[in-house]
């Protein structure tokens, strides 16, 4: 995803600029991006956490688990205000982040476009979907919004991104865990009887936690919402099974592992959530 959003920046007038986990002598990469039908070929600069280039804003596109690892290696090249841009699964990372850097101006994001790598920095664009930016009770848009708003579309800045977050978060508890643990891709969880029914008691067990934590609407809409992602994408296997095939470390612990952190808080048993969270994390280990 973060190759999807350089490429269509850049696209639009933007610099940018690739940071690369790993040291390469190379100062720029070809990034190959297919989209609508058509291949193109971008050359993106490069910068390494040995270089000494200021990061005025950063893009963030990690693993969940991987955030915090992420941004610490490259704390020394931001700028004293740097802004950071999570768009990453999970909630409570950009808290996480604000203990650590106070003096960040951190922003988060969610979006429905759909991307995977066919190879090192070769994307293939999915599917079209919705991006939304934003920081709790900022109504008006930072300047560099602008960016965005030109170079992808749609995108929306949300002075309530708590709600859409929160929205996000609620149906990967449900989907995502499921799909991991049944082995099966999303639209079986309305075709599969038993699987069906394991959504519904899960969608109100995830309605009374985000109800407590504040978000009634997401909560009243859940069922009707969750059918409508499993419905649009009936055939994709979702991330975290994905991580189960590849022997891959899951985002479970930022997604039910969250969630059950929130019921905590408001004394809410959730032994169905809880019982998934054990089955990931027994499968990571």
């Amino acid at each position: 995803m973060g190759c999807l959003y350089a490429h269509a920046l850049q696209r639009s007038g933007c610099q940018t600029t690739l940071v690369m986990r790993h040291g390469t002598q190379r100062k720029s990469l070809p990034l190959i991006v297919e989209r609508d039908g058509t291949r193109s070929v971008q050359h993106q600069r490069v910068v390494t956490p040995r270089d000494h280039e200021v990061i005025s804003h950063l893009l963030v596109t990690t693993k969940a688990y991987d955030v915090r690892t992420a941004v610490a290696g490259i704390a020394h090249l931001l700028a004293p205000d740097g802004v950071v841009l999570l768009l990453v699964n999970g909630m409570g990372l950009a808290e996480q982040l604000t203990v650590d850097w106070p003096h960040l101006d951190i922003y988060c994001g969610t979006s429905t476009e759909g991307a995977y790598r066919v190879a090192a920095q070769h994307i293939r664009h999915a599917g079209r979907g919705e991006t939304r930016i934003g920081r709790q009770g900022q109504q008006q848009p930072p300047p560099w919004f602008g960016q965005w708003a030109n170079a992808i579309n749609p995108c929306i800045w949300d002075g309530h991104i708590a709600t859409a977050l929160w929205s996000k978060l609620a149906v990967n508890c449900i989907i995502n865990p499921l799909t991991a643990v049944h082995g099966c891709a999303n639209g079986a969880l309305a075709q599969r009887r038993e699987l069906a029914a394991h959504v519904a008691t899960l969608c109100e067990e995830v309605a009374r936690i985000s109800s407590a934590a504040g978000f009634a609407d997401v909560a009243a809409t859940l069922p009707q919402t969750v059918a409508g992602v499993i419905a649009g994408t009936a055939d994709n296997l979702s991330s975290m099974l994905q991580d189960v095939h590849n022997g891959q470390r899951t985002e479970i612990d930022y997604i039910t592992g969250y969630l059950l952190q929130v019921a905590g808080r408001y004394g809410i048993d959730a032994p169905l959530n809880r019982a998934l969270l054990e089955t990931i994390k027994n499968r990571d280990h």
